[in-house]
């Protein structure tokens, strides 16, 4: 995910600021790698949590509720004020303490977990299917892989002689990584407006209006070191606190459904395989980057549609921004606990589920095949 690389390259400028010291950047790397263990490991509970109480959930579950994207709203938008060097915040800001790798760590967790990308759908499917014990050991190994490159340079002396001296390159490399930051809180901003409207967009606008100003206050505080920037904090907290109880809890807007496509159900690929239609399934979300790419690359692509029109194919989508109790049954009994999922349906064969990264040639060669 995008917006995990600003987080993942804190990182990397923790373990530069270390200029070389071994105990302080394997220290650092360890609270990391707590932090993500401890992350994905909390986030795999929740959703077990979930799930027993006879909801229907997957992967990723805490991003159909507009109240977990505004809380990555305000988490997104303060970080671009940190990284743009509008105030400071120790934690996130870079320096080398256990408790700033831990709280990347988990940060890094929570922003990294949108989608099930290749190789990750068929490991969360089967996390599902185990006992308790082993579903979180799954849960917690996802934390150690995004901790493990890390681990590595901080435990390798010869991989840490590559990393480049501490100089002032690493505030300019901050300021740069404030970037896509910024876009990732625009892309909450996006996702809230697709869930809850034009409201959510009026509540989105205002809480970075708050936040913002809050910080630069905050900032000039702590440049003329006055005392009482922690008080400011405590108020823009709960302001933060306000906007997450202002959003809905439950998405309004209804099921999104492209231009030349029809909404997915089991009985409609039925309906269209008795017609001899050959069917296109896929199943997407709105925050699901892995899905999006898909779709513009690839699915949404005029020779693909030409494609999928000239032979007569079916597209049927299954949304699950807002999650959906039919498509996560759906899923659990394809062995997958998120987006994305395509299928190739041919009448009188069996579905053929096709790989998490698309390509156009992929999908007009099986348009195009000879059919009886």
């Amino acid at each position: 995910m995008p917006c995990v690389f600003p987080i993942l390259a804190l990182k990397a400028l923790h373990l530069a600021k270390s200029g070389g010291h071994e105990r302080e950047a394997r220290r650092d790397a360890l609270a990391y790698t707590l932090g993500a263990i401890v992350g994905t490991g909390a986030l795999g509970v929740a959703l077990l949590a979930i799930r027993a109480a006879g909801a229907e959930a997957g992967w990723a579950f805490q991003l159909q509720d507009p109240r977990t994207v505004m809380l990555l709203l305000l988490l997104a938008t303060a970080i671009t004020a940190n990284l743009a060097g509008l105030f400071e915040l120790p934690v996130l800001g870079g320096r080398m303490q256990p408790a700033g790798g831990f709280a990347t760590g988990a940060l890094a967790a929570f922003v990294a977990t949108p989608c099930a990308g290749p190789f990750l759908g068929a490991a969360l499917g089967t996390a599902l299917l185990l006992p308790i014990e082993g579903a979180v050991l799954v849960f917690a190994a996802l934390g150690f892989g995004l901790a493990l490159p890390f681990l590595l340079v901080a435990f390798a002396p010869s991989l840490r002689k590559l990393l480049p001296k501490p100089g002032p390159w690493m505030q300019k490399f901050q300021r740069i990584l404030s970037i896509p930051m910024a876009l990732t809180a625009l892309a909450c901003v996006w996702l809230l407006y697709r869930q809850t409207g034009t409201q959510g967009l009026w509540l989105a606008a205002g809480a970075i209006f708050v936040v913002v100003g809050s910080l630069l206050f905050i900032g000039k505080m702590q440049r003329e070191q006055k005392m009482g920037a922690w008080l400011v904090g405590l108020l823009l907290i709960a302001a933060a606190g306000t906007f997450v109880a202002l959003i809905p809890a439950r998405s309004v807007s209804g099921t999104s459904v492209p231009a030349g496509a029809a909404k997915w159900s089991e009985q409609a690929v039925v309906d269209e395989l008795k017609q001899g239609k050959p069917v296109f399934v896929y199943f997407t979300a709105d925050w699901c980057l892995t899905c999006k790419a898909n779709e513009a690359a690839a699915i949404d692509r005029a020779e693909v549609q030409d494609a999928f029109k000239a032979a007569g194919v079916e597209t049927l989508v299954g949304d699950w921004t807002n999650g959906d109790p039919e498509i996560t049954r759906f899923l659990e009994n394809r062995g997958r606990a998120g987006v994305p999922l395509y299928l190739w349906y041919e009448p009188g064969r069996d579905a053929e589920e096709l790989p998490q990264i698309l390509t156009p040639s992929m999908l007009i060669s099986r348009a195009r095949q000879p059919r009886r």
